[in-house]
């Protein structure tokens, strides 16, 4: 989601591919034994065709989610396809801040100031996947739902105007792996204008406000954990590429980051429910005609020694 500070902390130059690491895992469905054999060969397909079905479920209510026996992704079909759930398997708590469809797990950029005005705050060109701030949905080009794989294809919004952005595309590919979202994303920017470099958000992360400690490992090797104030504040993580919004009892959400160490993140505590605990992985360039910008992220959902012990590996 768009953030009032546009930051000047100096931004990264490093390249923002991580490896490829797209290929789909799904998880093992049985182990036959010998003991099994005499299982009817049609009644094993029909298991395994019953749980492809069951790793996407499609809602009445324009979602669609991947589950597993340890967590579940959700995304909104009507917003972008932005993503708007994540738990662990079975849980009613999500783990993301869906407050609004601005605060929705998705790719935002920022161009140049336009003229445009969000909410009485003047603007800038910001395509947003999910839509505007008045909820004009983008418009959602092509869905693709195979066992443990989301895909989509998005024509944004401006933030602030609500116009349709032709010429910026968005895609996504989504896909489970242990307790892991493993969210692969794609800007194509065809437009005409040479934008100067600005601060983005890959991607910005909300969580909500019980979720107040954000832990990493610093540049000096130690565990860091930080309860930010607002506006935004600017830190550094340092080897381990990952950070974390945890509770009381080291309970949350990681976010695996591997493509810069430079966040900013704040919380809002105004004792009312848009309360939120936010930090975004940020990188400076410009939106340029011809750029093809991808990066991939994952979340995570556990304790924090979990969430550590997995994005160390």
């Amino acid at each position: 989601m768009p953030t009032d500070n546009p930051a000047s902390f100096l931004g990264s130059h490093s390249s923002p591919f991580p490896p490829d690491t797209s290929v789909l895992h799904l998880p093992t469905l049985l182990s036959c034994t010998h003991r099994q054999s005499a299982f009817p060969c049609c009644m094993k397909i029909l298991v395994i065709l019953a749980f492809f079905a069951s790793a996407i479920i499609q809602a009445a209510d324009g979602w669609a989610y991947l589950e597993n026996d340890q967590v579940k992704l959700g995304v909104n079909l009507d917003a972008g396809a932005c993503i708007g759930w994540f738990s662990r398997a079975g849980s009613k708590d999500n783990l993301l801040d869906a407050y609004d469809v601005g605060r929705y797990v998705q790719q935002s950029y920022y161009g140049d100031a336009d003229g445009s005005d969000w909410n009485g705050k003047p603007w800038r060109y910001n395509p947003v996947q999910g839509g505007s701030w008045r909820n004009l949905p983008a418009q959602v080009l092509e869905t693709r739902q195979e066992p443990n794989l989301l895909y989509a294809k998005i024509h944004p919004r401006h933030w602030a105007t609500g116009r349709l952005l032709e010429d910026v595309t968005m895609e996504q590919w989504l896909h489970l792996e242990g307790r892991q979202a493993r969210l692969k994303f794609k800007m194509t920017y065809s437009g005409s204008k040479d934008h100067r470099p600005h601060h983005q958000e890959l991607p910005a992360l909300f969580v909500p406000a019980s979720l107040d400690t954000l832990v990493f490992v610093g540049p000096d090797g130690t565990l860091q954990r930080l309860h930010p104030g607002f506006p935004n504040e600017y830190v550094r993580r340092g080897a381990e590429p990952w950070m974390a919004w945890v509770n009381a009892a080291n309970e949350g959400i990681g976010l695996w980051m591997p493509h810069t160490d430079q966040v900013t993140t704040y919380r809002v505590r105004n004792g009312n429910k848009a309360d939120c605990s936010y930090l975004a992985p940020i990188q400076t360039f410009a939106l340029k005609p011809g750029l093809v910008f991808e990066y991939e992220v994952a979340l995570i959902a556990g304790s924090l020694e979990e969430i550590r012990a997995a994005f160390r590996r």
